[in-house]
């Protein structure tokens, strides 16, 4: 990357952690804090943790396809907007019901797809798949700071604090946007990035993706779920100080992603992605039933460490088998549709498990999250494995046609090239390559910018 492009991701990354962040320093808190909100209880905790996935869900895909049309900053500094709203409307909510219509509004600033087409607006194809990698990494550290520094931070500035903190931070990426991110004259559209409606049928055909976009749901379901619970379950069973929680989950999260790197290394570069993402999940279905039933701290402490290297292996894994099966060229609306399945997960996890706390017990709650993921883990051993193929994409504005459908021809003919298409509107080839097969001379010769 150049210094430009650099700069350019950095921005979009952080802009993309601040607003995560925003949204997930609750997350932590929220089940002891509301004590304060009239009206507060297990179930409309649970649908304040949960309700940003539904709006989220809702408008993210149809906020990215706007964006082709009025441009991508508008879109993203209006949803930076919304979302500074909804922080406000969080910081000044006196009620559980104000608390809830102020976090639905913070999810209705979905800028995910917009971003992430911004971010193919400004990187070239041979660095494209690298600026994905850094803005994925910015999601998973915002969720990791936002357990270590949420209990932390409540202590300090209080709720109405955390979410005055919060636009702050949608203040900070809209500045990020507009003086740090440079203008951009012609959107193009790039299928690897921006989700297209001629491609739904065909994602939703495929059955490998249909168990990643279940997978992801279930997976964000049990989080929110169990984090109605948790925090409270800390301070009324195991009397440890909310202040105190801070510590538990720095310690926690640092020794899980250290669990979960051979996973992954085992998964990626040994080609066992669907055993490592079955035992993944057969590590979060433990993990959460024992929690359950934790006597003392310390072995809730290693229940939750068992959870936290499962849901972090496929953190990790998920989104790297959809881009490995999702249809040539069509990957963006592969992880829009994703991405989607995610959010919704987060709104039906958190109005679940409120609801389960509400009428049953918290054990109720671990035991049915539990066996909702020993139901994933038979369904995860059946699926089929996955062959470990890159994707790879090469801009063609310099060709005509028929030096296209020449180069069509040709690429066909390279050995490890599994799969291709070429798409004249935007002048992109897209491939899907085995490496360990893949004529990487042959590729380059034909295709010298392609990054292998």
């Amino acid at each position: 990357m150049d210094a430009l492009e650099r700069r350019s991701v950095l921005a979009l990354a952080s802009v993309y952690l601040f607003r995560m962040l925003g949204l997930f320093l609750i997350m932590p808190i929220i089940s002891i804090a509301a004590d304060d909100l009239s009206g507060a209880n297990a179930a409309l905790i649970g649908a304040a943790i949960g309700v940003y996935g539904l709006t989220q869900a809702l408008l993210q895909i149809p906020m990215g396809m706007m964006s082709d049309k009025i441009g991508r900053k508008p879109i993203i500094l209006i949803g930076l907007t919304i979302f500074a709203l909804g922080s406000l409307i969080c910081a000044n909510a006196d009620s559980m019901t104000s608390l809830i219509v102020g976090r639905a509004i913070q999810g209705a600033g979905a800028i995910a797809s917009t971003l992430m087409a911004l971010l193919s607006d400004v990187t070239r194809e041979q660095n494209r798949t690298k600026a994905m990698a850094t803005v994925g990494i910015s999601i998973g550290v915002s969720f990791m700071l936002s357990l270590v520094m949420g209990p932390w931070l409540f202590s300090v500035i209080g709720l109405a604090g955390l979410f005055y903190l919060s636009l702050a931070f949608s203040v900070i990426g809209m500045g990020l946007i507009l003086f740090a991110v440079p203008n951009v004259k012609q959107h193009t559209f790039k299928r690897d990035t921006t989700p297209s409606l001629q491609a739904l049928s065909r994602v939703f055909a495929n059955k490998p993706l249909r168990f990643m976009n279940l997978s992801i749901f279930i997976l964000h379901a049990s989080l929110t779920a169990l984090f109605v619970s948790i925090p409270s379950m800390l301070v009324s069973r195991f009397e440890l100080p909310l202040a105190d929680h801070s510590w538990l989950y720095l310690i926690v999260m640092g020794l899980a992603f250290v669990g979960m790197l051979p996973m992954v290394i085992v998964a990626e570069a040994k080609g066992k992605m669907k055993q490592v993402v079955s035992y993944a999940i057969l590590m979060l279905a433990f993990g959460t039933l024992l929690m359950g039933f934790s006597s003392s701290v310390s072995l809730f402490a290693i229940t939750l460490w068992l959870y936290f290297v499962g849901f972090n292996t496929l953190e990790a894994t998920l989104p790297s088998l959809v881009s490995k099966v999702s249809p040539v060229g069509y990957r963006g609306t592969a992880m829009g549709i994703f991405s989607t399945h995610q959010f919704l997960g987060a709104f039906v996890g958190g109005i679940g498990g409120g609801w389960i706390l509400q009428n049953y017990s918290s054990q109720t709650l671990f035991v049915s999250v539990a066996a909702i993921m020993f139901v994933w883990t038979f369904f995860a051993t059946r699926q089929a494995p996955t062959r470990h193929l890159t994707s790879l994409a090469f801009s063609l504005q310099h060709l005509d046609l028929a030096q296209i459908d020449k180069l069509a021809n040709d690429l066909s003919n390279v050995d490890g090239v599994e799969d291709m298409q070429i798409f004249s509107d935007e002048k992109t080839a897209y491939l899907k390559v085995d490496k360990k097969l893949l004529d990487k001379d042959k590729l380059l010769q034909l295709a010298p910018t392609v990054s292998v």
